[in-house]
């Protein structure tokens, strides 16, 4: 049965979508435009999202997807103000306020929270994909850590899931070229 989702997700242009059906909470990014990119408000959602997953005995487990042709291209980085001459934005203080609670939740879920990968997981996209405990990639889906293009280190605990996913070696040619 279709359960209304909660009413501050009840707006189709939502950046994450939430329904319950057959069992499973069904949570999508729905950012299409900017290829499901974070930025506060969609964190803010997903933790919203997830929230119920912890509670809801109709809620077995957690489907995680993204909408349109990309699941995640991690952070949007459009979204940073940055004045001539000001302070570079504070990348760490995302990390620490927004993605490492976010790796937590689902890493902490007692239920099994599955990663439905469609198009691009990039950066912070793709280490929030690894972060889930099972990740059902479509033939269309790449995984990219992009951190090295743009001067960081991986994120969103890729340090962490990537060597143990893919071994040391893989992990630190994929982070560092």
């Amino acid at each position: 049965a279709r359960v209304k989702p909660p009413p501050e997700q009840e707006m189709t242009q939502a950046s994450v979508l939430f329904e319950v059906q057959d069992g499973y909470a069904l949570v999508t990014l729905n950012r299409p435009d900017k290829l499901n990119s974070f930025n506060p408000e969609m964190h803010q959602r997903l933790r919203d999202a997830l929230a119920p997953a912890k509670s809801r005995e109709d809620i077995r487990a957690v489907l995680l997807t993204g909408a349109g042709r990309a699941f995640c291209a991690g952070q949007d980085l459009s979204d940073r103000v940055m004045t001539p001459g000001g302070p570079p934005p504070d990348l760490g203080q995302t990390i620490g306020t927004q993605y490492n609670p976010l790796v937590r939740t689902l890493r902490t879920l007692e239920k099994p929270v599955v990663c439905a990968v469609n198009g691009v997981a990039a950066g912070a996209g793709a280490n929030v994909a690894l972060a889930c405990d099972i990740v059902i990639a479509a033939r269309s889906a790449s995984f990219l850590q992009a951190f090295a293009k743009i001067g960081l280190m991986p994120d969103s605990g890729g340090t962490y899931f990537l060597p143990r996913l893919v071994g040391t070696a893989r992990a630190m040619g994929l982070a560092l070229l």
